[in-house]
């Protein structure tokens, strides 16, 4: 891959880039008036479907009572929401990085949705963990090395669209999971209300990563392409095997949990389970179609 900034041109996109401007100035979040405060996270309701729990469908499930299955549900929503937090911490710093560096290289209209896209990740972090706050919720450890940390570090130095892609990758699993999971009518009112106007944002960030990443693959150079799709498609990989399980859940239950963190076989037979196989392929659909139209899977 080549090292530094390039042009990012929004050519034929440049109508829809001025759209998602608009629309960033127009509406965003206000951490005050975002969610009811106030009235508290209740904990007795679930904060996610319970047949999506990581473990659901397979023998470890059984061996949970119902207050165990509401409190591994918390857990697993408490991890999404740190999982939100770490990623939205990279993304301003990746940002500023590519602009500031390479300011002149850039699209005008690119330049400033990339600024509006770090200042609504901020906003994002200070919701995150104000919801960890109101409902009592532990903040999950960064995911440690050989995770995509190792990888984004090195991005600053890249090509910003392969940052850009790389980004839109991770916040896209991130939304398909959790707005598949947190907004039906049984959902604690709270959390489904947080997800779904972080959901209004993320949208008009992910139209924008799709709209790069097409153009990317469209003019890249095919040797420098093959291998952004080799680390892309690694990428996608791992991240649909932590979202269906991560075994630092058993570090937070207040009863043993079923699956050892150590018992990398336990943890293989929960990711790649037949129920989690056919949930990530529903839930996953429109990003698993998007990285085949591009030979990244």
């Amino acid at each position: 891959m080549q090292a530094g900034a390039t042009l990012i041109d929004a050519g034929p996109q440049r109508p829809m880039f001025r759209k998602l401007i608009n629309a960033s100035h127009k509406t965003y979040i206000d951490l005050e008036t975002l969610v009811p405060w106030s009235t508290g996270v209740d904990r007795r309701k679930p904060p996610k479907a319970l047949d999506q729990l990581w473990i659901a469908g397979t023998p470890y499930a059984d061996a949970l009572d119902e207050a165990q299955r509401l409190e591994v549900a918390w857990l697993e929503v408490a991890r999404d929401a740190s999982m939100f937090i770490h990623l939205e911490h990279v993304i301003p710093e990746m940002y500023c990085a590519y602009v500031s560096r390479g300011r002149g290289a850039f699209d005008p209209l690119v330049y400033e949705y990339l600024m509006l896209f770090a200042r609504e990740e901020l906003t994002h972090i200070m919701a995150f963990h104000r919801y960890l706050k109101v409902a009592g919720l532990p903040w999950y450890a960064p995911p440690g090395a050989g995770s995509y940390a190792e990888f984004a570090a090195k991005l600053p130095q890249l090509r910003p669209e392969i940052g850009i892609i790389f980004i839109m990758l991770i916040e896209w699993t991130a939304e398909l999971a959790v707005m598949h999971a947190t907004q039906s009518r049984e959902i604690e009112p709270i959390t489904r209300k947080l997800f779904r106007a972080h959901h209004s944002e993320e949208v008009r960030h992910l139209k924008f990563g799709i709209a790069i990443g097409d153009g990317y693959f469209e003019s890249a150079p095919p040797e420098e392409a093959d291998e952004v799709r080799r680390n892309m498609g690694r990428l996608v990989q791992g991240l649909h095997a932590v979202f269906s399980f991560n075994p630092q859940i058993a570090d937070y239950t207040s009863f043993e949990f079923p699956v050892r963190p150590d018992d990398a076989e336990a943890i293989r037979s929960v990711q790649q389970s037949e129920h989690n196989r056919a949930l990530n392929a529903v839930r996953f659909k429109e990003l698993y179609d998007w990285c085949r139209s591009h030979r990244i899977l």
